[in-house]
C-alpha cells in the first residue's frame, strides 16, 4: 500500500502540497511510519490563496511547516471517527475543529475526497487552506 506521499502524488491534485511538504522540510516525517491524517488541501486550495501568498511561504520554510503541520493530526482517522470529536489537536499545537459530517468540513474548508486510507495514515482532500487560530 502506498505513504501518504506516494497517495498524494498518485492522486493528481496536491502537486502544490507536495512542493509546500518539500519546501517546508517535512518529507522524511510523512514517509516515516506515522501514521498520520493529513487534511491535504487541492490545488484549486492554493491557487485561490491571494497573488504572492504561495511564494511568501515559500521563501520562510518555519512558517511554511507551522501552516503544514496543523493540516495533520496523530493517528490514521476516518471521517466516521473524525465527526465524533468537535475538534482535534494538530501537530503545529492548535486545534482543528470538526464542523459537520454532511457535509463534512474541517475548520472553513470542505471535505472534498475523504479516508484515501494510505499506508502510513489516512488523507482527507480539502478545498481550502486552514490556518490556526
Amino acid at each position: 500500500m502506498p505513504t501518504i506521499l506516494e497517495t498524494a502524488q498518485a492522486a493528481g491534485a496536491f502537486g502544490t502540497l507536495l512542493a509546500a511538504v518539500d519546501a517546508a522540510g517535512l518529507r522524511k516525517a510523512l514517509e516515516g511510519p506515522g501514521p498520520f491524517t493529513v487534511f491535504a488541501p487541492i490545488d484549486a486550495a492554493f491557487a485561490a490563496l491571494p497573488p504572492g501568498t504561495v511564494q511568501t511561504l515559500v521563501d520562510n520554510p518555519p512558517q511554511l511547516a507551522r501552516i503544514l503541520k496543523y493540516h495533520v493530526i496523530s493517528g490514521a482517522h476516518h471521517q466516521a471517527q473524525l465527526v465524533k470529536q468537535q475538534e482535534w489537536p494538530s501537530l503545529e499545537g492548535a486545534p482543528i475543529p470538526v464542523r459537520c459530517s454532511d457535509p463534512f468540513e474541517i475548520k472553513n474548508a470542505t471535505v472534498l475526497m475523504a479516508d484515501l486510507v494510505c499506508s502510513n495514515g489516512v488523507i482527507h482532500g480539502i478545498d481550502r487552506v486552514i490556518l490556526p487560530g
